[in-house]
């Protein structure tokens, strides 16, 4: 069992930076959020202005226990990132975001030891130490909103591969011949089964529906609409929802075998519409995965649209724990 031994009366903060959020938290040895902030992304300020607010964040969560009892804050951000060398490669949505040395600025700012890592993998520690995967040796975690990420915890570690790389598990190719995706490549899973994914297939689908539900709506159609269109009995939503859950069903299957979790975790804004898409999805999975694979759980995220800032504490909490 490898759960992350911390005093319930220590605490971290937890950055997540979005590109229309900056988000902190001040979290205790339990995982519990005490207090949190968060400010509009300055993108047009750069990354400089951004760290700024990341300061500004970490000083009003603070201030409940005062500074000087947070001994480390932890960073969750897209990427791709090298986490060891704590720099961000490049920001695709955040313009100016080229080799950014964020935890050289940040910790020189707050006088404190920062560590960062991607977005999707960090999530994944805060669902391993905090929420559904605490206590597991092997599980997977994927996100499924406005992209696809997540991250690994393999044999008891946070799996990160060359310059801390791994684990763009939305990058799969799972049809050679399918839509373009931002990466440039053809066919990636995030291309296909992605929350943005889901939308356009929508915006598509309705051209040809005008009865359903989803072709009366005003406001550009989402996943959630789809989900809720879904369970009011929509056939073109239950459709959509068929199709998107079929397709998270061929990368997860994809991710079963590469991997062996105990528990394959979803979190991200499209995990909102769980109870339609987990039959789907397991019966993709009953179908097409080797047979000593199928009964592997698959569950919701416990941590919801915070695993990102309890995940970025935790970082914080390793840091100190590996400390002489």
């Amino acid at each position: 069992m490898n759960v992350l031994a911390v005093p319930e009366a220590s605490f971290a903060v937890g950055i997540d930076l979005g590109g229309t959020q900056v988000r902190a938290a001040l979290v205790d040895g339990k995982g519990t959020l005490l207090a949190r902030a968060a400010l509009p992304t300055d993108k047009a300020g750069g990354p400089k202005a951004v760290l700024g607010q990341m300061q500004s964040l970490v000083h009003e969560v603070s201030r409940s226990v005062g500074l000087d009892k947070v001994p480390a804050v932890g960073v969750a951000s897209p990427g791709p990132l090298d986490a060891r060398a704590g720099v961000i490669l490049t920001i695709p949505t955040l313009p100016g975001w080229v080799d950014i040395p964020l935890v050289e600025w940040l910790s020189d700012w707050l006088g404190k030891p920062v560590t960062l890592g991607n977005d999707g993998v960090v999530a994944a520690v805060g669902e391993w130490h905090f929420g559904a995967g605490r206590g597991l040796q092997d599980f997977v975690y994927v996100t499924v909103s406005t992209g696809i990420g997540g991250g690994v915890i393999a044999d008891g570690r946070v799996l990160q591969g060359r310059r801390s790389l791994a684990s763009h598990l939305g990058h799969m190719t799972v049809e050679a011949s399918g839509p373009l995706c931002q990466c440039g490549n053809p066919g990636c899973w995030e291309a296909l089964a992605s929350g943005t994914a889901l939308g356009a297939n929508a915006r598509a689908a309705v051209l040809q529906h005008p009865a359903s539900r989803l072709a009366a709506l005003t406001e550009p159609l989402t996943g959630q609409h789809v989900f809720e269109a879904a369970a009011q009995g929509d056939a073109l939503a239950q459709e959509l929802v068929a199709n998107e859950g079929r397709w998270l069903g061929v990368g997860i299957v994809n991710l079963l075998h590469l991997y062996s979790p105990e528990l394959v975790v979803i979190g991200g804004g499209v995990s909102h519409g769980f109870e339609l898409l987990h039959p789907i999805i397991r019966q993709h999975v009953d179908s097409y995965a080797m047979p000593p694979f199928r009964s592997v759980p698959i569950v919701r995220a416990a941590l919801g649209s915070d695993s990102g800032l309890v995940g970025a504490a935790a970082l914080a909490f390793m840091s100190l724990a590996e400390q002489p």
